[in-house]
This record gives structure tokens, C-alpha cells and sequence, in this order.
């Protein structure tokens, strides 16, 4: 089924998921703070991140772009950048075992946050919700998104919807100033009566959810 509401423009995001060989992630992460202005020439970086709990030798960027036009003309260019193609791309993908990519859209009551300061944590869980979209798991998710973010433990940064990818999954990306901070605040909310009732609603329309804490990596915007 369709994935219902989004924002009233063109713009989305390319979600990609990178597996990376265990002994070769130092390598890899090296060659993205060395070469990574190389692509970043070319389009927007929201965010890049690695997991450090919930999966191992795994990094996540995401791309802004204003159209599928956009996105075509980007990877045209990245194609025929000597430079991109040399000194990165033929280095790094012998590093990587598997590649994911989703492309996703802002769920139309959320606008993209930024952190407060630099030197947080990412918090980035995946929901999978039942066949819809927005239209009809939206009201209820967002009041549970809501009740987390009024507890004031944690900062929203984006709640995104698949367009491309297995359907019905949400991302949504929180920050914190570190782990412990994070796992105060949910202990907090978690005897919230409001957060639980909140979550007690949108459970109804739930699938499975899984969550990674992300470190942001030196060429990240979101940091």
C-alpha cells in the first residue's frame, strides 16, 4: 500500500546503509574523513554516522536531494568524477560487504532538527509499521514521538517514511549528549504516564522496531 502524506515539496532523502568488513572499518572510516569532500561537492550530507551499539561495522548517510531529477543528475557527475572514482570509490569498495539504500521523505509533521551543541550521541530507530502509511498509523506515532520529545530528556532530529525500500518503515533519529544521558532520560519516561499511554496507542499499529546509537564522523554536518 501506498505510504500516504508527505511534506508539499519535492524533496527526500537517500537512506544508505553500509556493511563494512570487521578488519577493514578503521580503513574505511580513515578514507571517508580524507575523500568524502569529494562527493560532498556534488550534493547535500545530512548526516554520516557509524554504529557503535545495536550493530557493529556499520555506517548510515543520508542525502538530501530537491527531486528524482536532482538525484540522477548527482549520480551522473559522481560517474564521471575522476577524482571521486580514483582516490575513493576504487579503494573503498573492496572494504564493503553489502550496501542498502531507502529513499524516505519527512513525515509532514516533522521538520529536519539540528542539535544543540556538537559531541552528542544519534539515537536512530527503525519502526516497522502496519500496511498504510501516515494516513493511518500517523497521528497516533506522532503523539508517541511527541510524548518522548515533552519529557525534554532528548532532541528530535527528523521522522522519516519510505518511498523506496520496504514500505511502512520509519526512521527516527534522536540526539543526546551521550549514552548515559540517554539512558537516564528513558528510564525517566518510561514512568511517564503520558509517554506510556502514548506508546500504548501507537503499538496498535506496530510491527517490529530495532535502534542503533550512531557516532557522527568528522565530515558529518550533524555532529
Amino acid at each position: 500500500l501506498a505510504t500516504g502524506p508527505r511534506q508539499n515539496n519535492s524533496i527526500f532523502y537517500e537512506i544508505r546503509t553500509y556493511d563494512i568488513k570487521p578488519s577493514k572499518m578503521k580503513e574505511f572510516v580513515e578514507m571517508v574523513n580524507k575523500y568524502f569532500h569529494l562527493r560532498t561537492a556534488h550534493s547535500e550530507l545530512v548526516g554520516f554516522w557509524s554504529a557503535e551499539l545495536g550493530a557493529m561495522n556499520k555506517v548510515v548517510h543520508v542525502w538530501k536531494y530537491d527531486n528524482f531529477a536532482h538525484r540522477t543528475a548527482v549520480r551522473h557527475a559522481l560517474a564521471s568524477d575522476k577524482d571521486w572514482q580514483g582516490k575513493f570509490i576504487s579503494a573503498a569498495l573492496p572494504l564493503i560487504e553489502k550496501q542498502h539504500n531507502e529513499v524516505a521523505y519527512l513525515v509532514p509533521w516533522c521538520q529536519l532538527g539540528k542539535p544543540p551543541k556538537e559531541g552528542g550521541v544519534y539515537e536512530w530507530v527503525t519502526f516497522q509499521m502496519k500496511p498504510g502509511g501516515p494516513a493511518l498509523w500517523g497521528e497516533a506515532f506522532q503523539a508517541a514521538v511527541n510524548a518522548h520529545v515533552n519529557t525534554g530528556y532528548t532532541k528530535l532530529i527528523g521522522v522519516f517514511h519510505t518511498e523506496y525500500g520496504l514500505l511502512n518503515t520509519v526512521h527516527v533519529i534522536w540526539w543526546n549528549e551521550n549514552a548515559d544521558h540517554r539512558a537516564a532520560g528513558r528510564h525517566s519516561a518510561h514512568e511517564d504516564a503520558r509517554v506510556v499511554a502514548a506508546v500504548r496507542d501507537s503499538v496498535r499499529f506496530l510491527e517490529s522496531q530495532q535502534n542503533m546509537l550512531l557516532i557522527p564522523l568528522q565530515c558529518s554536518p550533524l555532529k
